[in-house]
C-alpha cells in the first residue's frame, strides 16, 4: 500500500525479479570451469539482462566470480579444493532466486596426457613399439590441452602454451616434419604458439590457430587437404587466406568446417555425398560452402558420413549410409544435409567407423549405426539406423568414437569404454570385447577422449589438481 498526495491509500505491485536458472553441467579444464546452464522458466517483469556465475570452496571459503549473457560462463574457481557453483539470473529489478550446484570436483593445475592400444607405429609415445591394453602417461608433463588421434597410427596433440605436437608413423608427411621419418616419442611441429585446435583425418591432419587461420598436413590425394592442389605436404600449409575459421573435422577422403559467421565449408572426394553439396562428383580441392545457412555449430566425422549440430540443437547427417550409419532410418546414401529426427536438445556428436555416437543437452547418450563388436552399447551385436540410447544414464559429458570401439567420459571425471578390443584399444587391461560400458580404472579426472575411425590406440586428458 501506498499513500498519495491527497491523502489517499492506492496499492501498488512489487515488480519480481527473475526465478532461479537451471544449471545443466560444470566442465572444469586447467585453471577453469564451464557452467552451461538454461534460462529461468519465468523471468519476472523484465527480461534477463545477465547472469552472475559464482565458483565456492567448499573447505576454506573462498570465491570468485564471473558474468554473462548466454550459456556457457567460463569462472576461474579457487584452486586446490573441491568447489560449488552459485548462479543467479538479474533483470532491470536485481538479482533473482540462488541456485547451487555441488559439483564434488576441484579445479586441475594441469592435465597430463595418457594413451593406450596399438603402438605398431609409436603412437603411444612411449619411445618403443610395445602395445598397451590400460593408459600409460606420455611424458610427465602436466602442460596438454588437446589431443587428437590420427587414423594410420599418429598422434596430434597441443600444448597450453600453444605449442603443436606429433608422433608415430608418418609415411605421408603426416607429422609435420618436413620428412617422412617416423616417431615413437612427441616432437614439435615447428617453433609456432599460437595453435588452438586438431583433428585428425586419414594420413593428414587439420589445425586451426588462434588467429583463425586454418592449416593442414599429409596425405592430398583428391584435394583433401583443401589447399587448391593435390600435393601431398609434409609440413603444413594455410588454406586459403581467411581468419574465420571455428570448428574443422576430416572423413577419410574429404573435410568438413565451419566458420564464424554459422557458414559450412567441405572439400575433397565427394564420394557417397559426403561433401553435403547434393553431388557425388566432382570432388573439390579447396573449401565450398554447403548451402547458405548461418546456424550450424558443431561438426564430426565418421570414415564417409558428416555429422553436424545446428544452433537450434537439431542434429543433421549426409555422406556414406551403410548399416544405417547416418542415424536417419534408411540405408540410403545422402549427398546433402538431412534432420535425424526432430528433436532440438542434441548438444554434441562424435562420427566412428559408420556409426555415431551423441549427447544430448540432458546429459544422456545415444547411439546409431554398425554394431559388430558391441560398439553401440547395447549389450548386443545388432545395428541400429536410428538413434537408441545406451542405458538410463543423465550423467555423460563427452564421447569419441573410433573403428569399432566408443570411448565416453562422464561427469563425475570418470572413464568408460565398449566395443572391439582386439589390442586393448579399450583400456581395461583385457582384449575382451565389450557390448555395454566398462569403467576404466578408477580415476575420476578425466576430461576428454581422442578415438577416430580406423584407429586402435586413444588418447585421453587427465586433469592434475
Amino acid at each position: 500500500m501506498a499513500r498519495t498526495p491527497g491523502g489517499t491509500i492506492s496499492s501498488f505491485t512489487l515488480l519480481s525479479t527473475p526465478d532461479e536458472p537451471t544449471i545443466t553441467s560444470v566442465t572444469t579444464s586447467i585453471g577453469s570451469a564451464s557452467v552451461a546452464f538454461t534460462a529461468p522458466t519465468d523471468v519476472g517483469d523484465a527480461a534477463v539482462s545477465s547472469y552472475v556465475v559464482t565458483a565456492v570452496d567448499e573447505s576454506s571459503g573462498a570465491s570468485t566470480g564471473a558474468t554473462g549473457s548466454a550459456s556457457p560462463i567460463t569462472v576461474t574457481p579457487p584452486a586446490g579444493g573441491t568447489f560449488k557453483i552459485r548462479m543467479q539470473a538479474l533483470n532491470a529489478y536485481g538479482p533473482g532466486r540462488l541456485t547451487e550446484y555441488d559439483t564434488g570436483n576441484a579445479i586441475y593445475s594441469g592435465t597430463e596426457l595418457y594413451a593406450w592400444g596399438q603402438n605398431n607405429n609409436g603412437q603411444l609415445g612411449q619411445n618403443d613399439l610395445i602395445y598397451r591394453s590400460s593408459p600409460v602417461q606420455v611424458g610427465a608433463l602436466t602442460t596438454w590441452a588437446k589431443s587428437s588421434t590420427v587414423s594410420g597410427g599418429s598422434s596430434l596433440a597441443i600444448k597450453t602454451d600453444g605449442t603443436f605436437w606429433s608422433w608415430g608413423v608418418n609415411a605421408r608427411g603426416q607429422l609435420g616434419q618436413n620428412n617422412v621419418v617416423s616417431r615413437s616419442s612427441p616432437v614439435q611441429i615447428g617453433a609456432l604458439t599460437n595453435w588452438s585446435s586438431v583433428q585428425g583425418g586419414s594420413e593428414n591432419w587439420f589445425a586451426i590457430k588462434t588467429d583463425g587461420t586454418l592449416w593442414a598436413c599429409g596425405q592430398n590425394d583428391q584435394g583433401k587437404l583443401g589447399d587448391g592442389t593435390a600435393v601431398l605436404r609434409s609440413s603444413s600449409v594455410q588454406i586459403g587466406a581467411l581468419t574465420d575459421w571455428r570448428v574443422v573435422c576430416p572423413t577419410g577422403d574429404s573435410c568438413s568446417a565451419i566458420k564464424a559467421d554459422g557458414t559450412l565449408w567441405t572439400w575433397g572426394s565427394a564420394n557417397n555425398g559426403v561433401l553435403g553439396n547434393n553431388a557425388i562428383t566432382p570432388p573439390r580441392s579447396s573449401p565450398v560452402q554447403v548451402g547458405a545457412l548461418t546456424d550450424w555449430r558443431i561438426l564430426s566425422t565418421g570414415n564417409r558420413q558428416t555429422f553436424a549440430v545446428k544452433t537450434n540443437g537439431t542434429l543433421w547427417a549426409w555422406g556414406y549410409n551403410r548399416d544405417g550409419a547416418l542415424g536417419d532410418g534408411t540405408s540410403a546414401n545422402r549427398s546433402s544435409p538431412v534432420q535425424i529426427g526432430a528433436l532440438t536438445n542434441w548438444s554434441s556428436t562424435f562420427g566412428g567407423t559408420q556409426f555415431c555416437a551423441a549427447v544430448k543437452t540432458d546429459g544422456t547418450l545415444w547411439m546409431w549405426g554398425y554394431n559388430t563388436q558391441g560398439q553401440l552399447g547395447q549389450n548386443d551385436v545388432v545395428s541400429r539406423s536410428s538413434p537408441v540410447q545406451v542405458g538410463s544414464l543423465t550423467n555423460w559429458s563427452v564421447a569419441s568414437a573410433g573403428n569399432r570401439q566408443t570411448l565416453a567420459v562422464k561427469t563425475d571425471g570418470t572413464l568408460w569404454a565398449w566395443g572391439q578390443n582386439v589390442l586393448g584399444e579399450l583400456g581395461d587391461a583385457t582384449v575382451i570385447n565389450r557390448s555395454s560400458p566398462v569403467q576404466i580404472g578408477a580415476l575420476t579426472n578425466w576430461s576428454s577422449v581422442g578415438l577416430r575411425f580406423d584407429s586402435l590406440s586413444a588418447l585421453a586428458l587427465y586433469g592434475v589438481v
